[in-house]
């Protein structure tokens, strides 16, 4: 967030005055067209050139198109070689890029009450530029958007190209995207200047709906009809929204959940969910939508509760839950009212048309799990799974994945939860059994005691685990043990049960997960700590929650989907897409234990990202040197 708040340069605020030279003229073309890094390398062939305050001038312009280009490491290895300059315009320029330097560091408040000061200096005209850009990154950082935006404004008048300006309203539009949306409500509530309010009410909009769903894209319309004129339309002409008239979707919704009997605090989850993102929506929305709930249990069961929600008039149906009950519904009806179901049917089962199936499937997690070692680098794996369906399941899931986009799966073995002694199978998956047998014969030979450290199987990149908290604090601690403790570890959300005991044996293991339990995007960030205030007793049911919620936002698209598409939804459990069949798939987020808990983990940007090692306390580990000839048990001896 912090990255994207400040130092989004505009072309014109990178410059080094009058034009000079042809390089340092290119240099400018190129950070007028965006290409930062670009720019950068000309300032600092420039500067390696010069001596004196001509070098640090370059150099300094260097640092700030490295900034711009988020390139921090070189911008700041290139700020520490200036000294402090006397005075002049170069010790200016030498401030703003400081401040720059400190809005990077989460350093706000150094940075503004800096820049406030050079502001009342008289700075050469790009310089003023810079600086009144960075003051507004500063405002936005300190949670004042309101001043931020007026300076923003102010700013546009100082601009005299076309491109200029819409860089200035998408800077602007940065800072907004970046800000709390209960903040920009509070401060456009207060707001006196209409352009002013509607860059703020827009703001808030945006960041309470991530941009996405019903009340997104009805709030766009109504707030196009109020704000005619708006700069800001030059932004939203730039995003994928509908022009004119307000969405269509179901004004009566019927939610079918199991709320009585041993399943139903799974049911009331959902529904907490559910009902938390009609409310969050319902501004956008012309007229308010009712939502009826039945409980499938005291109806009789999910066919009369689908009919009794017909009978009322429901538009659209979600639920029921239990797979049993989407497999009798899918078995008694026609499906006159279309229905989002929230569990899959049996693979081999065909839906009827107009039934959509949404699940927490753990199958989507295996895949999951496959594209990110694919990502980060690792094309060949061996798997740990539980002897039971499910692990089946997984172990399935993730094969196919893996190898249908090119990795190998060596070999795999299963485990049974009742022992808590995995070392027979962790010795046969990595190679340890035939090592072992090797040192006895050799033993029996000589007569006599041989020093011995027994070798795994060197041809693995990673291992992929699925099991529960408690069998994974186990069988992570007995890799270590046998010599596996330096592969990577990938796994299921399953790893982390939030059952209260420390997860410091996970250190390492790398999860795919919901979102709204790792890594809430900014417009649910808060619904996760509201709903464990006002709901402790379903802490362990935050994925059911999140679960309700895009439960509640995939209604209106399936609602529209005449011809079975779906745009993708940035949503609480994963992005969610649809495939061919009807059914929602997801691709999750991913964490990393370290120090016990789950850290976030940013998207791969390199297909060939190298996995860093986390130790038991936690730290980073130095790369282990892996042997990288084939591994071959009945070839090699001691």
């Amino acid at each position: 967030m912090l990255l994207l708040s400040v130092v989004i340069a505009a072309c014109e605020t990178t410059g080094g005055g009058a034009l000079g030279g042809s390089a340092e003229s290119r240099a400018q073309r190129l950070a007028m067209n965006g290409d930062y890094q670009e720019a950068a390398s000309v300032y600092i062939g420039l500067a390696a050139e010069a001596s004196g305050s001509e070098r640090d001038r370059l150099t300094l312009l260097a640092a700030d198109n490295w900034l711009d280009a988020g390139d921090v490491v070189r911008a700041s290895n290139a700020f520490r070689g200036i000294a402090l300059p006397q005075g002049g315009e170069l010790l200016w320029r030498w401030n703003s890029t400081n401040a720059a330097m400190l809005l990077y560091e989460g350093e706000a408040e150094r940075a503004r009450d800096l820049l406030e000061s050079l502001s009342r200096e008289s700075l050469p005209p790009e310089l003023r530029l810079r600086v009144e850009a960075l003051r507004a990154d500063a405002w936005f950082q300190l949670g004042e958007p309101t001043r931020a935006v007026e300076l923003l404004m102010q700013r546009e008048n100082w601009l005299d190209n076309r491109q200029s300006i819409q860089r200035n309203r998408e800077r602007l539009w940065n800072g907004l995207m970046v800000s709390d949306p209960h903040r920009l409500r509070g401060a456009a509530e207060m707001a006196t200047d209409p352009t002013v309010r509607g860059w703020l009410t827009l703001g808030s909009l945006a960041t309470a709906t991530g941009q996405q769903g019903i009340g997104w894209s009805n709030g766009v319309v109504r707030w196009r009809e109020r704000n005619a004129g708006h700069p800001a339309m030059s932004v939203l002409d730039q995003l994928e929204i509908p022009e004119d008239d307000l969405l269509d979707y179901p004004r009566r919704i019927a939610l079918l959940l199991p709320l009585s009997g041993r399943t139903a605090s799974a049911g009331k989850a959902v529904q907490n969910g559910f009902l938390g993102a009609y409310f969050a929506s319902a501004g956008g929305l012309d007229d308010r939508q009712s939502i009826r709930i039945y409980d499938v249990n005291a109806e009789g069961g999910p066919g009369a509760a689908y009919s009794s929600a017909v009978e009322d008039g429901a538009e659209f149906v979600v639920g029921p839950l239990l797979q049993p009950n989407v497999i009798e519904l899918a078995n008694d009806i026609l499906v006159p009212v279309p229905v989002l179901t929230l569990n899959y049917l049996p693979d081999e089962s065909l839906p009827p048309p107009g039934l959509f199936q949404f699940a927490l499937s753990p199958e989507d997690e295996a895949v999951s799990a496959a594209t990110r070692a694919l990502q980060d680098g690792h094309g060949k794996a061996v798997a740990l799974v539980p002897n039971s369906n499910w692990g089946r399941r997984l172990l399935t899931a993730f094969a196919t994945e893996f190898e249908g986009h090119g990795g190998t799966l060596l070999d795999y073995r299963s485990f049974t939860s009742e022992s808590p002694d995995f070392s027979r199978t962790i010795e046969e998956l990595m190679g340890l059994a035939g090592s072992v047998s090797r040192y006895q014969r050799l033993r029996a030979n000589i007569g006599s005691p041989l020093q011995f450290d027994p070798r795994r199987r060197q041809d693995v990149d990673f291992i992929f685990l699925a099991a529960d908290g408690a069998a994974g604090r186990l069988l992570k601690s007995q890799l270590k043990f046998h010599y596996s403790g330096d592969l990577p570890v990938y796994s299921t959300s399953s790893i982390y049960a939030m059952d209260g005991r420390s997860n410091s044996d996970l250190n390492g293991i790398r999860f795919a997960d919901t979102p709204w339990i790792i890594a809430p995007q900014s417009w649910i960030r808060y619904l996760p700590g509201v709903y464990r205030e006002y709901w402790p007793e379903e802490r362990r049911l935050g994925r059911l929650h999140a679960m309700g919620y895009d439960a509640y936002h995939l209604v209106a698209p399936l609602f529209a989907a005449r011809d079975g598409t779906m745009p993708e939804i940035d949503g609480a459990t994963g992005v969610l897409y649809l495939d061919a069949s009807g059914r929602v798939h997801r691709r999750l987020a991913w964490a990393e234990f370290r120090r016990g808990e789950p850290v976030p983990l940013p998207e791969p940007g390199d297909p060939n990202l190298p996995f860093q090692a986390i130790g038991d306390d936690g730290a980073a580990r130095p790369d282990v040197p892996v042997d990288d000839q084939a591994w071959q048990e009945e070839a090699r001896e001691l």
